[in-house]
């Protein structure tokens, strides 16, 4: 910034700012102008002047002559006080402008401070405005999408109920047809069992017929009865069914079912599960002589199984069945029981199948118990807790007379159809079969 000043007549005040910053400049006329310098401002006084160069202050003598030839003809003392008034007055206007310079250079100071500030409130403003903009952006986006997917889920249920309901009309006609189906099946054990009666009395008559021929033929030659399904199968009989075994020792003949159709055939049976229609929480006279329907559930009973292994060396196979359809099969190499004094103890020796690697029944030997004789070696009593008659020693993993659960409740039953290297300790299967055949067969 530049002001400039002019006095006429001021020669007084050049010898007073002084020569050193005065210049003359040919285009002004001739003229003289005074620069101070303050910051970044430059005042600049211009001053009248005759022809001639500066001179030091000691040749005041020629400048006062100069003056006085230029000036009009007033009294030397006058002339001094003027000269000294308009000093002071030159210096007075300094001071003031020195103030004026100071005072503008603040507000500057200010004023351009007051715009950096004014510029990054605007530049923060200009950022928040656009962080604004970009959140709005966003949440319009997000409500598009969360509408888009209210839409898809909206579409989504209305199809899954669809396709529920489509589902229960389905189970519902399936369930009506798994009924009707149990109806034939039952109708088809029944015929069977039927069948089986007329060909177990068929074999009796056959049977009575041949010792009946035997003893008009004078023949003394005794005849061989069959001691298990070994002999049935060996005899020719190798249709799975009802046939009737003379046992060692056995008053009175016994009726058991033969499998002549797994892993060769020639397996007695000695115990089956299959529906839940018989009640295996009996007393130890019954599971000693027996119970049930060798076509159905049964136990053949724990007297007849003594002595049907004590005729000779007997292999114990175990099939098993889970509510999803899996089979397995736990099998033994040396399988017989004690007598009843012996409280019918286990006896078992090697071990294989795909029921679990481990054996669940106790291969050291276990006594049998049931609800009326606790023989096994826990403090509680395991066939009331457990249900059924059982090898249990002390509880132990497997209890294959437990209590029936049907499909979908056979979770979490510790005291059902269990086999706990299979299907573990609360899993209730659902069908069973014990059987028993020659070591040498």
């Amino acid at each position: 910034m530049t002001i400039f000043l002019s006095f006429a007549c001021l020669a007084a005040i050049v010898t007073h700012v002084g020569c050193s910053n005065q210049r003359r400049s040919p285009e002004n006329g001739g003229r003289r102008y005074n620069r101070i310098q303050h910051g970044q401002c430059a005042y600049t006084f211009i001053l009248p002047e005759q022809d001639g160069n500066c001179r030091e202050s000691t040749t005041d003598q020629y400048n006062t002559n100069a003056l006085q030839r230029d000036a009009p003809h007033v009294e030397p003392d006058f002339s001094s006080q003027k000269l000294q008034h308009l000093e002071h007055v030159m210096e007075n206007y300094t001071q003031w402008l020195q103030k004026v310079l100071n005072q503008t250079s603040r507000l500057e100071i200010q004023l351009l401070e007051n715009s950096l500030s004014t510029y990054k409130l605007e530049k923060q403003l200009l950022q928040q405005t656009n962080e604004i903009l970009k959140i709005h952006e966003k949440n319009s986006l997000l409500e598009h999408k969360i509408l888009e997917m209210e839409g898809k889920h909206k579409e989504e249920l209305d199809t899954l109920k669809e396709e529920k309901e489509n589902l229960q009309g389905l189970v519902a006609r399936q369930t009506y047809i798994i009924q009707e189906l149990e109806k034939q099946l039952n109708r088809a054990t029944t015929n069977n069992s039927v069948l089986q009666k007329q060909q177990l009395e068929l074999m009796d008559t056959v049977h009575n017929l041949v010792n009946l021929c035997t003893k008009e033929g004078g023949k003394k030659e005794e005849e061989k009865p069959f001691r298990d399904c070994a002999d049935v199968y060996q005899a020719g009989f190798n249709k799975s069914g009802i046939y009737t075994i003379y046992i060692n020792n056995m008053p009175e003949p016994k009726k058991v079912f033969c499998n002549m159709d797994l892993n060769g055939g020639g397996w007695t049976v000695i115990q089956h599960r299959e529906d839940g229609s018989l009640d295996f929480q009996r007393g130890w006279k019954e599971y000693k002589m027996g119970f049930g329907n060798p076509s159905g559930e049964y136990w053949l009973g724990n007297e007849f199984i003594f002595a049907i292994t004590s005729q000779r060396q007997y292999t114990l196979r175990i099939e098993l069945m889970d509510w999803e359809g899996n089979r397995a099969y736990s099998q033994y190499d040396r399988f017989h029981i004690g007598n009843e004094k012996q409280n019918y103890r286990l006896y078992l020796k090697g071990h294989t199948g795909t029921a679990g690697k481990q054996s669940s029944l106790i291969l050291h030997g276990a006594d049998f118990s049931t609800k009326d004789a606790d023989n096994d070696n826990c403090m509680c009593k395991c066939a009331l807790m457990l249900t059924g008659g059982w090898w249990f020693d002390a509880c132990g993993p497997s209890n294959l007379n437990g209590m029936f659960y049907t499909a979908g409740q056979n979770h979490g039953k510790l005291n059902g159809i269990k086999w706990h290297y299979f299907k573990g300790p609360s899993y209730s299967l659902r069908s069973t079969t014990m059987m028993i055949r020659p070591l040498d067969f």
